[in-house]
């Protein structure tokens, strides 16, 4: 393998091992002198008057809770609570929305969503796949009323209204006061929708400058075979109103203010999300994600969102709101619109990368799997494809290491001739070699690093491909994760307490790739360069081993559809004649380019302007 081939592994290598280990770069933080906007700002007025609250209630004790359900008066209770005391205490109730892709069950207490399944999925152990449930999820807005601090999420609604598809729960003053929340959830959708019906609120709720602020928080589960490469693939989403998608670092705790509008917020995991849409946008808020570090834990990480609404105190108002839990599938995101950008939420990989995925991988692995139902055999398929793109590419990166090889007795004959103390030398001399002969050296790195975005891209879809997900073939019952022939009784620093079979496969033709290709090649002369070969395989065989099994499988099946390309090659490239037509180059004269003419042209004036000069001064000396 020449010198420009084994850079350009060596280069491929550390970008994957870089992009798995760090992901995304983190974006830079930026200090910020303002939190919030001034509705924000205006909750933390509110939850310093919550404080005084409560020191007030010690020094009054009949105007806490417990007084008054002691004394049982109603009006120590309508002192204490005003028109909340009806909705202090109560009993809670469950009510269920279900169609054929969402079973949502909601309670009462809050008026919130109490947990969501997704019917069509599993966990990975088989388990029903459950979003969230119970006090794992917390959804409401706290406001003053009667100067005492409340919180949706704690108080006991009315069901006003329940069918098939809707269930309404309101807070009721009975003076023609309310705030209502609404749920629906059409019929085949994951997307629901939520609405907020108020109507003179303003004596019943106190909000901060006519807006309330969401308080979103999420325990999220694991639902993946590989907790850490699923944790990898976790993070918060949002975007901007009418403006671009941008997440936390998935990888770190973390936490972000926004002082601009914003369309949605998504609490995401690998292959699921939960995402609160604003039709008419947020007004701002702040997000917050804390990682889960103990492995045994059934969570991942702890997301909180803070979200800012507009609100009206007067007059009826109906502010519309959506709900989309499902899977984050490309396709059945992209279909709620492009203006949402929702299949965002699946990563694909920037600018070029995304690309790839968006209109080249995606759209032909979708058109396979209507007519293939084996998984692995698509991927087959998808490999061959993918290998006869770029088959010029890799003909043409042959060619140019065989052209290479032919010139190598003369660059050991210029080697021979020029000391290797004059290294200057050695190289002009080299460089001109290959001019006269018409051989680019960097010929065969070109190509290779052309391919180089397809590599990654490839990369990045497999862990974020769903389609993948809980599919087997051969051996790995889930192509999504990692496949194991045998479970280690101890756990391998950076390796882990399994052996991946595709991940040993792949490291193995890798070794044999490298061997054929640096037997086709002139050797070269760099220390540790031999050692270099055989360490490539080691950190893939090391790095992958974590990995999904289909993304292995794949490179596995590339690297040997790359063998047998050379092999084939090969049996097409006559060394003899090759060399002949080099040969016959070096005798040509050597075509100057139009940049070196002018040079050249340039060169020979300022010459003839030098001598006229000279002669000129001689003239007037004489």
């Amino acid at each position: 393998m020449d010198r420009n081939t084994i850079i350009g592994f060596v280069l491929i290598t550390i970008i994957l091992i870089g992009w798995g280990f760090l992901g995304r770069t983190p974006k830079e933080q930026l200090e910020r002198e303002q939190r919030q906007r001034d509705s924000l700002q205006q909750v933390e007025v509110m939850r310093k008057l919550e404080a005084e609250v409560k020191l007030k209630a010690q020094s009054e004790p009949l105007a806490t809770a417990d007084t008054t359900v002691q004394t049982g008066g109603d009006s120590l209770r309508l002192q204490a609570y005003g028109m909340m005391a009806p909705y202090i205490n109560g009993e809670q109730n469950f009510y269920t929305l279900e169609n054929e892709k969402v079973k949502m069950t909601l309670t009462n207490k809050g008026g919130k969503i109490y947990s969501v399944e997704l019917k069509d999925y599993k966990t990975w152990d088989g388990k029903p796949l459950i979003l969230f449930d119970g006090a794992d999820n917390k959804f409401g807005f706290p406001f003053v009323h009667n100067t005492r601090n409340f919180n949706t999420n704690d108080l006991f609604f009315n069901v006003r209204e329940i069918n098939d598809t809707s269930v309404v729960f309101e807070l009721n003053s009975g003076n023609n006061e309310l705030l209502a929340f609404i749920y629906e959830l059409p019929n085949d959708e994951y997307m629901s929708r939520f609405y907020i019906q108020t109507r003179n609120m303003g004596r019943m709720i106190a909000t901060p400058r006519g807006s309330m602020e969401f308080e979103w928080t999420m325990k999220v589960p694991s639902f993946e075979k590989g907790r850490q490469f699923e944790q990898q693939y976790s993070s918060i989403y949002y975007k901007y109103y009418g403006g671009e998608v941008d997440y936390l670092s998935p990888n770190r705790n973390g936490s972000e203010d926004f002082r601009t509008r914003m369309n949605w917020v998504g609490f995401k995991s690998q292959y699921f999300s939960s995402v609160l849409i604003a039709d008419k946008g947020f007004e701002g808020g702040r997000i917050s994600a804390e990682i889960e570090k103990m492995e045994t834990s059934p969570f991942l990480r702890y997301n909180t969102a803070e979200l800012a609404v507009l609100a009206e105190n007067e007059g009826e108002h109906v502010t519309p709101f959506r709900f989309y839990f499902g899977p984050n599938h490309f396709y059945t995101l992209k279909n709620y619109g492009d203006e949402l950008e929702l299949n965002r939420l699946v990563e694909l990989g920037w600018a070029i990368l995304g690309w790839i995925n968006k209109f080249a991988v995606i759209p032909v692995f979708n058109f396979l799997e209507r007519y293939i139902s084996s998984y692995g055999i698509i991927i087959l398929i998808l490999t061959i494809l993918l290998k006869l793109v770029i088959s010029p590419l890799t003909y043409k990166s042959y060619l140019s290491s065989a052209k290479m090889k032919v010139l190598k007795p003369q660059i050991d004959e210029i080697n021979a001739k020029i000391p290797a103390d004059k290294a200057m030398e050695r190289q002009q001399a080299t460089m001109a070699l290959y001019k006269r002969a018409g051989v680019n050296p960097m010929g065969g790195c070109f190509p290779m690093l052309l391919q180089l975005p397809i590599i990654i891209a490839v990369f990045r879809f497999f862990p974020a491909a769903i389609e993948l997900r809980q599919k087997s073939f051969l051996w790995a019952n889930d192509l999504s994760a990692y496949d194991s022939i045998l479970d280690l009784p101890f756990r391998i620093p950076m390796y882990g307490t399994h052996v991946s079979l595709f991940t040993l496969l792949m490291a193995i033709t890798t070794v044999i790739s490298t061997k054929l290709t640096m037997s086709t090649q002139p050797s070269q002369q760099m220390p540790g360069m031999k050692m270099m070969q055989y360490l490539m395989p080691v950190m893939m065989l090391i790095f992958f081993n974590q990995y999904a099994s289909g993304l292995s499988y794949y490179y596995f099946l590339s690297t040997l559809i790359g063998v047998l390309q050379t092999v084939l090659i090969k049996q097409f490239v006559n060394e003899e004649k090759l060399l002949a037509k080099l040969t016959a180059n070096q005798k040509k004269p050597v075509k100057k380019s139009a940049f070196t003419q002018r040079l050249e042209q340039a060169a020979k004036q300022q010459s003839q302007m030098r001598n006229q000069i000279q002669a000129g001064n001689k003239n007037k000396k004489k």
